[in-house]
């Protein structure tokens, strides 16, 4: 694995796979027949807090799913491409529209479909329980698990690697 400051140092766009990277990969229904889903809520403000430093975040996912709009309004992601696969195949639109090179663009994923961009993007990222496939063949595997703060620890490496602490704790003084 690439040195992890090296690895996000360049990362202008965040890509996020739902089932299974924001949540734990259980789906619910309700007695109405109704969806839910549990999410994490420091993964929320991560997501939040690199908005609110222009670096953007798109959620991609091979199911449609009305709540995800909900959450992604709340975490002001750009954009919801869903029911979409071959997943990669959304990649030369998604570079041409936010203007990034593979190399800037960071995904994170944990199952075989997500393998295809888990190849192409610059940082790519696996949680610890995907596949050993798409676990070898991201540049970095989380230490916490999908929807228990996996996506908060990728958001807090980007941070870290770009020296965006201080910008950060200017922007939290802000926030009223």
């Amino acid at each position: 694995m690439k040195n992890t400051k090296t690895l996000f140092k360049s990362v202008k766009l965040l890509i996020l796979d739902v089932d299974g990277v924001l949540t734990k990969g259980e789906i619910i229904y309700d007695s109405q027949d109704r969806e839910l889903k549990i999410f994490n809520v420091k993964d929320g403000l991560g997501v939040f807090l690199l908005s609110k430093l222009g670096i953007k975040t798109i959620f991609l996912s091979a199911r449609k799913s009305p709540m995800l709009m909900r959450r992604a309004k709340d975490m002001k992601v750009v954009e919801v491409i869903g029911g979409i696969l071959p997943k990669e195949s959304v990649l030369g639109k998604i570079k041409k529209k936010y203007k990034v090179k593979e190399s800037e663009i960071c995904f994170v994923g944990d199952d075989w479909i997500d393998l295809g961009l888990i190849e192409k993007v610059g940082a790519s990222v696996a949680v610890p329980d995907a596949p050993l496939a798409v676990r070898k063949a991201a540049k970095y595997v989380t230490k916490r698990k999908g929807g228990e703060g996996a996506v908060r620890e990728v958001v807090d490496l980007i941070f870290e690697s770009q020296n965006l602490e201080k910008k950060i704790y200017k922007i939290i003084k802000n926030l009223h």
